[in-house]
């Protein structure tokens, strides 16, 4: 049984057979799954799908290649969202210096005022990084996000930002990149990674683990990620699928 932590079922590229690709997840032992939204296209269809199945949950939040387009109103509505019985978590929220559509500073004031309301609201939060690990650190800190805790999604970073993240109440969550020949720092992070911290996702459609590289990801793939991270951690694999599940669930606040 596993549960991939970062999935966005509601994207576009599953606008056709999602119900299909959700079943092939379910016959792959991935039970569970958090359908995060982003924006004001996805967030509704993520809590649809999550009220559609009963081990399927959502997180809210907003992106930061989009933050210069959140209004104070779409920070309430995430307010108001929150309460909702299958939202787990607040987010994806973070950082994202790759593309340049919203200002470094703009993001950074998103960021801020989204850890604000997941204390308010007192719910984890889930985050975005590229390219911006140090000023996320930072930030988590002055903002005390360590009293809600959250998850690194899709961890690519060194082993050596690991402890800041553990320090602050935060899990650690491994896609598709841990099983890439080459992707040498989310290997590293597998083997050292205190068991109970780690985390396994898709992120799908994006990242596809090999060998499906480049191809549309979909949660029945997260079976590759825990293969690639039980052998590189020399342990069993339904031990690890066991452990990972585990771990979401205490994370999420999900009862058996």
């Amino acid at each position: 049984m596993l549960f991939d932590t970062h999935v966005h079922m509601n994207a576009r590229q599953f606008f056709e057979d999602r119900e299909e690709t959700i079943q092939r997840a379910f016959d792959a032992a991935v039970q569970y799954m958090v359908v995060v939204g982003f924006d004001r296209e996805t967030i509704p269809l993520a809590i649809e799908i999550a009220e559609q199945y009963e081990t399927i949950y959502a997180a809210v939040g907003w992106h930061p290649v989009d933050a210069i387009d959140m209004t104070d109103d779409d920070l309430a509505w995430i307010e108001e969202l929150s309460s909702h019985p299958k939202v787990v978590a607040i987010g994806e929220m973070g950082l994202d210096y790759h593309w340049d559509k919203s200002p470094k500073a703009v993001q950074k004031e998103v960021f801020r005022k989204q850890i604000h309301l997941a204390k308010k609201v007192n719910m984890p939060i889930i985050i975005h990084n590229r390219e911006a690990t140090e000023d996320i650190i930072a930030i988590l800190k002055e903002e005390n996000a360590k009293d809600v805790g959250g998850i690194m999604h899709c961890y690519n970073d060194s082993v050596q930002y690991v402890q800041d993240c553990l320090d602050m109440n935060f899990y650690i969550s491994l896609g598709g990149p841990v099983t890439f020949k080459n992707a040498t720092h989310p290997k590293e992070v597998a083997v050292e990674l205190p068991l109970d911290r780690l985390l396994v996702e898709t992120d799908a459609p994006f990242l596809a683990p090999h060998p499906n590289r480049g191809k549309r990801n979909e949660p029945s793939y997260v079976t590759l990620v825990a293969e690639k991270i039980a052998a590189l951690r020399g342990m069993d694999y339904d031990e690890l699928c066991k452990k990972t599940t585990e771990n979401a669930k205490v994370f999420f606040g999900i009862d058996s």
